[in-house]
């Protein structure tokens, strides 16, 4: 006789925690193990194209900075193609990883990433995407880590063409994911949970 489907309940949804540092992040933690955290480092030698540092803050509704949230961020190399065995249409950067980990500061709750400022990409439909970066949020008090991109605000062309931006319907919201230049190579992209500058996060 098969069971009810209803038998095996799903897993509820749990916020990330009070110990997510010290799984992800044991060194940032105080603990001295592995030598070194995984994804500390996107750059494993030279590297193509522009390095750049992508800094931020993640901020809750009230404006106050989040001191324990913990992003991950994953990316082309500069022509575009990924560190992954799926990539068909050429070689990636070998000495770039296209992914990386970051804890917000204790005290201040500011992430930030040396990494490279990636190349276009093609959409599915035809086209490319604009440059940009996937996001990941976790923290305590956030029960499924949230979703967003960080595009370049000095791209301009390429985001007024890109199918994602386009298609946001309330385009007064496009500035929350666009990462602002603040000097040669450095760029800020700050995370707003809440609030009037809500960052646009994606369901995936």
């Amino acid at each position: 006789m098969p069971q009810s489907l209803a038998y095996l309940k799903e897993t509820p949804s749990q916020t990330a925690g009070p110990y997510v540092h010290i799984g992800c992040t044991s060194n940032f933690s105080g603990i001295d193990i592995y030598g070194g955290d995984l994804g500390t480092a996107m750059k494993t030698g030279p590297v193509k194209g522009e390095e750049i540092v992508l800094r931020g803050t993640v901020y809750d509704g009230t404006g106050t900075p989040l001191r324990d949230a913990m992003i991950e961020i994953w990316q082309p190399d500069a022509a575009g193609l990924f560190a992954s065995a799926n990539e068909t249409r050429g070689q990636a950067d070998p000495n770039f990883t296209g992914w990386g980990r970051s804890p917000g500061d204790m005290n201040t709750g500011e992430f930030v990433f040396e990494t490279v400022k990636p190349g276009a990409v093609p959409w599915p439909g035809g086209g490319l995407q604009a440059p940009h970066i996937s996001v990941w949020v976790v923290a305590r008090g956030i029960n499924i880590g949230l979703q967003t991109r960080a595009y370049f605000e000095d791209e301009a062309e390429a985001n007024a063409k890109d199918p994602i931006l386009t298609r946001i319907e309330h385009q007064n919201r496009v500035p929350t994911l666009l990462a602002k230049k603040e000097g040669a190579g450095s760029y800020r992209f700050d995370i707003h949970l809440q609030g009037p500058h809500e960052t646009i996060f994606f369901d995936i």
